[in-house]
């Protein structure tokens, strides 16, 4: 019997499910706090100071309350893909979101009406101090949207519009049925169970795998393309009214880093790029095939294709997070005991994983599917490292919790650092190690060249549906030139139906859900570097940085922090070199294989 749960505890947020009396209470209330905020909005008489001091308590408070809400609808309908009554709540959620950031549209227009001189003595009050980065970058953003009214308008209508695109393809994926032969049988898998069987240590078992999954995701081809185009052409639409040029200008506002900055970090990968086609092509030769196929990129080499028992993962992780910080590893214990992760092999789960946060009951949940494999335990890192980093943030104002994708997945990939170097210390012997090290690589060429793929198509998948509606074969065209040349000529069998299966490109919340993956996975590499030098006096640091995540640009998070100017190739070179030592490590360990 399993020592933790491995199922997660949601009636410790709100019981019931989705007949919670205590989750319609808690939308009644954010209803409520909508009402009173447009009440202070309305009173223009109030002393200005007054006025935004009430605002922004009540905005607070009503987005930590939606944050709680969104958390809690994205667990029901992750954990059960039919769960129809969770459907109809996220529906009303929606709608309350809608209206608050109606109102969130107008709180700022006050604020970009306060002239520059009783702007900066506003901010000498306490309380607004305290947030004088977040409600100043609110003002500046302010200035670049549409008047308040029209906002509000888009905010609307984009509930049955543009959000009701990424919920046809949500149901897309929950239909989606694979075939599998087992033990002689014939098996309908879920498209979060048939993900695991794409990265099985058999060949023979990936192939036909990928097969099932090509088929599939064409059989929906038609359906996924329409609320792809339709989910493009609200944002061109918008970005057009609001006269921004650049798809790009409102992911790298989202994510407070500049052009600048995301083009000295490519540049860099690029010319890490060289390393990683060495090791592809080893690869290749190690699985006895002339290119790689889109399926062996993420196969297995060595013994850590073994399975580990969930509590086996758990209590990994846990003594690796301790070699850190022990308080980092209380938190991944308490998370594990108290039913805080649903990991458990079932249909009817949605593919992928994710962790969300619950920031008025200062907890979090995170969702996957654990079969055992060293990927998993990545996964499980990866989550337990989005988790912490919420944790550590759980005292401060509701709007400085609100930290970007990009320094999200810093935390994340972290941990999954911290765990994924120990497993290569401590493994038992050479073929052990290398198994481990091969698994570390992957996620480089993830990073690097997966994602890369992935914004290379979103980009000119954006330019040409400026001209017009994009076909599912020009799609599929746009797809696998942006794999071919991420992953520099190395793949054989590429995947044209990937724009199809990614829930990623149908996010209506975050646009570009790519480039901040490889923003964090390389900013991480840098703390780290700096842990392995500095030593336990690190951690300390690092919870500092986390904590200034909502409330900096990047830019300012690494002056601080590290001393280092983002907008310069330097720290990203130094980042990329740790990739292009483990491949010349790996290349060592092969030679004679």
């Amino acid at each position: 019997m399993s020592k933790y749960p491995m199922t997660w505890d949601l009636d410790a947020i709100y019981p019931g499910g989705s007949d919670s009396a205590a989750f319609a209470k808690e939308l009644a209330g954010m209803e409520a706090g909508i009402a009173e905020l447009q009440g202070v909005l309305a009173d223009s008489a109030v002393d200005v100071k007054e006025r935004v001091k009430k605002m922004t308590a009540l905005s607070q408070s009503i987005l930590l309350s939606l944050r709680q809400s969104e958390s809690f609808i994205e667990c029901l309908t992750a954990q059960n893909v039919r769960d129809l009554a969770a459907i109809g709540l996220g529906d009303r959620v929606k709608n309350i979101s809608a209206k608050f950031f109606a109102e969130l549209t107008r709180f700022d227009n006050v604020l970009r009406e306060i002239d520059d001189a009783a702007w900066k003595e506003l901010l000498q009050d306490g309380a607004l101090g305290e947030l004088a980065f977040n409600l100043s970058e609110r003002r500046e953003l302010a200035k670049l949207k549409l008047a308040p009214e029209l906002e509000a308008l888009v905010g609307d209508l984009a509930i049955d519009g543009y959000h009701g695109w990424g919920d046809l393809y949500n149901l897309i994926v929950s239909g989606a049925k694979f075939r599998v032969e087992q033990d002689g049988e014939e098996k309908l898998l879920s498209a979060g169970q048939m993900a695991n069987r794409l990265s099985d240590s058999d060949r023979s078992v990936r192939e036909a795998a990928f097969a099932e999954w090509e088929r599939v995701w064409a059989s929906v081809a038609d359906l996924s393309a329409d609320a792809l185009n339709r989910i493009a052409g609200f944002r061109l639409k918008l970005y057009e009214k609001r006269g921004w040029s650049s798809v790009l200008q409102e992911p790298l506002q989202i994510n407070r880093m500049s052009e600048a900055t995301l083009n000295a970090m490519w540049s860099a990968i690029e010319d890490g790029k060289k390393a990683l086609v060495l090791y592809l092509e080893r690869k290749a030769r190690l699985l006895g095939v002339e290119k790689l196929d889109w399926h062996d990129v993420d196969a297995p080499i060595g013994s850590a294709t073994r399975t580990v028992s969930y509590d086996e993962g758990a209590a990994f992780i846990t003594e690796q997070f301790r070699a850190f910080d022990p308080a980092m590893a209380d938190f991944a214990e308490m998370a594990f005991k108290d039913g805080w992760i649903e990991a458990e092999d079932r249909a009817g789960k949605r593919p992928g994983g994710f962790c969300t946060s619950f920031p008025k009951s200062g907890q979090t949940r995170i969702f996957m599917t654990y079969s055992g494999t060293a990927s998993n335990i990545s996964t499980l890192a990866h989550e337990l490292g989005h988790a912490y980093h919420q944790h550590v943030m759980n005292d401060l104002p509701g709007f400085s919790q609100e930290y970007a994708m990009n320094v999200a997945e810093t935390a994340s990939t972290f941990a999954e650092m911290i765990v994924s170097d120990r497993a290569m210390q401590a493994a038992k012997d050479e073929e052990e190690k290398l198994g481990l090290l091969e698994d570390k690589i992957q996620r480089s060429v993830a990073f690097f060249m997966n994602i890369h793929a992935r914004l290379l198509f979103e980009t000119r998948f954006y330019e040409r549906r400026k001209q017009g509606l994009v076909t599912v074969s020009e799609l599929n065209e746009l797809m696998e030139a942006a794999q071919r040349e991420a992953f520099k000529d190395t793949l054989g069998a590429a995947h044209p139906h990937f724009w199809a299966s990614k829930l990623h490109f149908y996010l209506t919340d975050v646009p570009f859900y790519n480039f901040p993956y490889t923003f964090g996975y390389l900013f991480s590499a840098g703390l780290y570097a700096r842990a392995q030098q500095e030593g336990p006096s690190f951690a300390s640091k690092y919870v500092a940085l986390l904590r200034d995540t909502g409330r900096m640009t990047v830019e300012q998070l690494a002056e601080k922090h590290l001393g280092v100017n983002l907008e310069e190739q330097t720290f990203w070179r130094e980042a990329v070199s740790l990739t292009e030592e483990d491949v010349r490590l790996f290349l060592e360990m092969t030679e004679n294989n």
